[in-house]
């Protein structure tokens, strides 16, 4: 195999790629060709001198549109530092390479519709959050890599990587060779000292690419897998959590309304899925603790009742449930009562503990357990809660290592505590960017421990932007990620698409009569009649005209927002 390169030399010519690495030695050159897409490995001599030359950064895989197959490259890329003598870079910017030389023998609505394929594919790519290693596997926390086989290690990253948490797999699908895999979350990496001891201090965070509420196999959507790493003199530790959507079939479909009721399926058996997921979770992590945090009254009740009903139907004395209502217990601006739920759960998390290797590689602590924090969305009261159980666990590695001394506390050491904050927060930031297309919400509270009049006029403003992105935006999103991660197939000799779905005549029509009429409703107030009379009697017609056609939006709200238009195939055994 070809092993990757941190630069890759790409050599076009109108046959074939050729792509080798520029700088570990090997003679070995993947050639791709153009016509039949076989993919062999050759050599540097055979290349032709009249190869086009241009160095790339990493190959994050091909996928087939309408127009045939496309190379994913990567073309720019910055390092975010080193995790255990390893490099991890995050890919910033990307090409997509046409194996056609021309799109001339397409029709005008192939083109149009391959244009909208290409389109989706960037919109993914360019979704900030794409990192890789090139000699190392993100995709595992250090307590699975500390606990494999020799077998294992000699596996390629992309054979022994947690499938999970590859976003580039459905692409990798027909290399031999082995390029970057990537992960698509969020990496921070920062140098710090208390005491005069200088020590590595990083957060990974794992998006899954399950992208629908639970699946058959029991995956969660809006699943993430946070490792907070602690590196000092060779000895190094880890704290993992992880977040994800309630794990029973539920939905809240976006509908013109500002926040949508939930709504729980009646027609499919909850308990199974549920199972699964957790059973998976314990294998995976250990003994399971629920932080449920959303709201236990209004429309997010029936989720909570419903969730606590599941966990006592199971009967699994490894899963503890804990429901905190967040928004209640912090209202008008009581953040310090968070303390409340931290304290509720600190014996737990003390017998859960977290992974340790001393400076001589011995396994001194292994974590037997995690928190599996949800919120609606899972993106922003579950931050603030993981934020403050990482910073718990942190503090007490720093002092098992020798960095914290007995009775220091992490708060006291302001330029860390400040560097911590930010760094989660940020983390809060790139979770819900990728998610819900803005920054995260509270994050004042994570990056200066106070709730601010500020930060709730930005949660204001970022609530409004997820609103419109939700309604209007989400459908092209979510059809951007089924076609990236392969849930959706395109089908060259498919001469019609879904994305030329007809709208209803109520798509067009009334919102064209509701602004007409709001529009005549203005023009008669500020046009007024011969009489008062004849103006209110304008007003009243138009405004009523107005608002029934809202009415009538907002009923058929459904017909209106921006609904996924790509099938989502059935996922192979």
């Amino acid at each position: 195999q070809v092993q990757a390169a941190v630069r890759q030399l790409l050599r076009t010519t109108p046959e074939k790629f050729y792509i080798e690495p520029c700088d570990d030695g090997s003679e070995d050159v993947l050639a791709i060709d153009r016509v039949s897409t076989e993919m062999t490995l050759t050599v540097r001599r055979d290349i032709p001198a009249s190869a086009e030359n241009r160095t790339v950064c990493g190959l994050m895989g091909t996928i087939r549109l309408v127009a045939g197959m496309y190379l994913v490259v990567i073309t720019k890329k910055k390092k975010v530092g080193d995790l255990l003598g390893h490099a991890v870079w995050k890919a910033l910017d990307f090409e997509i390479l046409s194996y056609k030389k021309t799109i001339l023998h397409l029709t005008d609505n192939q083109m149009q519709d391959n244009k909208t394929f290409l389109s989706m594919i960037n919109n993914v790519l360019h979704t900030d959050g794409f990192y890789f290693a090139t000699d190392y596997d993100l995709t595992h926390t250090l307590q699975r890599l500390a606990n494999t086989s020799p077998e294992f290690q000699e596996m390629s990253l992309l054979e022994r990587a947690d499938q999970r948490f590859v976003w580039n797999g459905h692409l990798l699908r027909e290399f031999i060779a082995q390029p970057e895999v990537c992960l698509h979350e969020f990496i921070t990496m920062k140098s710090s000292c208390i005491n005069g001891k200088v020590f590595e201090w990083s957060i990974i965070s794992r998006r899954s690419n399950i992208a629908v509420c639970i699946d058959s196999e029991g995956h969660a959507a809006n699943y993430v897998e946070t490792e907070q790493i602690v590196q000092y003199s060779c000895a190094k530790a880890s704290f993992v959590q992880t977040r994800g959507s309630i794990p029973f079939y539920w939905s809240q479909r976006p509908n013109l309304k500002y926040k949508p009721k939930p709504q729980i399926s009646k027609t499919v058996n909850h308990l199974d899925g549920f199972q699964r997921h957790f059973d998976s979770q314990v294998i995976l992590y250990g003994r399971q603790v629920i932080l449920n945090l959303i709201n236990q009254k209004g429309s997010e009740k029936p989720l909570e009742l419903t969730f606590d009903k599941m966990v006592t139907s199971l009967g699994n004395g490894l899963i503890k449930y804990i429901a905190f209502d967040f928004h209640k217990e912090c209202s008008r601006m009581r953040w310090h009562r968070l303390q409340i739920l931290v304290d509720m759960v600190a014996e737990m998390q003390d017998e859960f503990g977290y992974f340790l290797v001393d400076a001589d590689g011995k396994v001194l602590l292994n974590q037997d357990g995690t928190f599996r924090s949800n919120c609606m969305d899972c993106l922003d009261r579950t931050n603030v809660i993981q934020s403050l159980l990482a910073r718990r666990s942190l503090q007490s590695q720093l002092r098992k290592m020798g960095v914290l001394h007995m009775g220091q506390q992490i708060e006291e050491q302001a330029d860390f505590e400040k560097m911590y904050k930010n760094a989660w927060a940020d983390n809060a930031d790139a979770c819900a960017k990728q998610y819900a297309g803005t920054g995260a919400l509270k994050t004042d509270f994570t990056r200066t421990g106070k709730r601010t009049h500020l930060g709730l006029l930005m949660d204001g403003w970022n609530s409004m932007i997820r609103y419109y992105k939700n309604n209007f935006c989400d459908g092209f999103r979510q059809d951007s990620i089924d076609l990236f991660l392969g849930n959706y197939a395109v089908d060259e000799s498919d001469w019609n698409t879904p994305l030329r779905d007809p709208k209803d005549w109520k798509f067009l029509t009334l919102p064209i009569i509701m602004v007409v009429a709001f529009s005549m409703c203005i023009i008669c107030l500020l046009m007024a009649g011969e009489t008062w009379t004849e103006t209110l009697a304008y007003v009243l017609f138009w405004g009523t005209a107005s608002v029934v056609t809202g009415g009538l939006i907002l009923f058929n709200g459904l017909d209106f927002v921006d609904a996924p238009k790509l099938v989502q195939k059935e996922k192979q055994d």
